[in-house]
């Protein structure tokens, strides 16, 4: 299969805010090129993003999956769903014995939640010791498989074959999200995904300083003898225009998904559509930490995004010299951007591969306007992209 590589670029101005913070509360930071920078993690995006393919029905329900250490109740669920006759603790029982059989993984009840229940507490189902990525189709086979050998699922299991089959399912038919963000399974190496995508951790062009914020909530049955706060606090924020990158590795897509699974759709179309979803909902989706408090609700200001045939290529070292100017940072964010894109690919590049789009807002983005074709709407970059994808793969190696 031909190498096929797409990079998304995006800058993205932030007002006060705490997207993604550290453990002491602060939002995150890096320092980069000598001076400490605003960071939102790429663990933040990643899941803002995956998040983002259901929230806004990106994707079918049947094409994502579930990452969760509570698998056993979420196939139990789907166990009595098939079979009704089954109380509770059957199923339960069917679906830790076949999570076990199909992943190798223990699942157990966690020692802190056993030793509650036996103080008295709430009887405690069993869990995986980490977060297990089950795609729905590995789930719905997992649960067809429970219920057909449930009579003796222990016995059934130990048959090589039936044990096989499971293995095949948690396996096969990986869900969008999977193939895109990969999966690891620490108990089974066999079982692990390699992701198709990566993303950098987002940092702000220019220098970042955190700031707090004093507030006080008032007691609304205060009399007018009752002076003073009912709560005082503080919260740590800061504001920026962030540099945002992701490299998506559409050949290991394509691997991970396999070939299309309907007969009535071409070859190239699951990869399509996941191409189309991931470059959407990466563009679209925000990190949600304290936004009640902020309503940090913004959209990248300008996108570019390169579909290549060589290795992927970040522009973050057009702000590995900080923005300084006296207003806003955006304009000289997109000039350096601009400047570096250009300069790079000539030195590396490869026009005759390489196919590139901007998506841009307002005259401060002009300078961009020159590096590939314009999109007017983000749904005619994410059709562009998705037809140019599903031609590439469709040419011979």
């Amino acid at each position: 299969m031909n190498r096929i590589f797409l990079d998304v670029h995006a800058l993205q101005t932030v007002p006060p805010s705490n997207l993604n913070r550290d453990d002491t509360g602060a939002p995150k930071s890096a320092v980069y090129g000598g001076v400490p920078r605003a960071r939102v993690s790429s663990q933040a995006w990643k899941r803002a993003t995956r998040t983002y393919f259901n929230q806004e029905h990106l994707l079918e329900p049947g094409e994502l999956g579930v990452r969760t250490k509570k698998v056993a109740e979420v196939l139990a669920a789907r166990i009595t769903g098939l079979a009704p006759a089954l109380d509770s603790a059957q199923a339960l029982q069917l679906a830790v014995d076949v999570i076990q059989a199909a992943t190798g993984s223990k699942i157990e009840v966690p020692k802190r939640k056993a030793d509650a229940a036996k103080d008295g507490g709430p009887e405690a189902a069993p869990e995986s010791k980490y977060l297990m990525f089950l795609s729905t189709r590995q789930l719905d086979g997992l649960a067809a498989l429970a219920v057909e050998g449930a009579p003796d699922i222990k016995t059934y299991l130990k048959d090589k074959d039936h044990k096989a089959r499971a293995r095949e399912i948690a396996d096969t038919r990986h869900s969008v999200d999977i193939a895109l963000f990969g999966r690891m399974v620490a108990d089974s190496a066999d079982f692990n995904v390699d992701a198709a995508v990566q993303v950098a951790h987002a940092i702000s062009v220019h220098r970042v300083e955190p700031e707090s914020d004093y507030y006080t909530a008032v007691d609304d049955e205060n009399t007018d003898a009752e002076s003073g706060a009912g709560m005082i606090g503080t919260i740590d924020f800061n504001s920026s225009t962030l540099y945002r990158y992701a490299a998506l590795s559409v050949h290991q897509l394509a691997q991970n998904l396999g070939e299309g699974l309907r007969e009535d759709e071409p070859r190239t179309a699951p990869v399509r559509r996941a191409v189309e979803a991931f470059v959407q909902s990466f563009l679209e989706s925000l990190p949600t930490g304290k936004i009640n408090t902020f309503g940090h609700h913004t959209l990248p200001d300008a996108v570019i995004v390169k579909l290549r045939a060589t290795r992927p290529i970040s522009y973050v070292a057009a702000f590995e010299e900080p923005v300084t100017t006296e207003g806003g940072h955006l304009r000289e964010a997109v000039n350096r951007l601009a400047q570096y894109a250009a300069d790079v690919e000539s030195t590396y590049g490869d026009d005759k591969t390489t196919l590139t789009w901007v998506l841009r807002i307002g005259s401060s983005t002009e300078p961009l306007a020159g590096l590939g074709t314009q999109a007017h709407r983000l749904g005619d970059l994410v059709e562009a992209v998705g037809q140019a994808v599903a031609e590439r793969l469709d040419k011979p190696a």
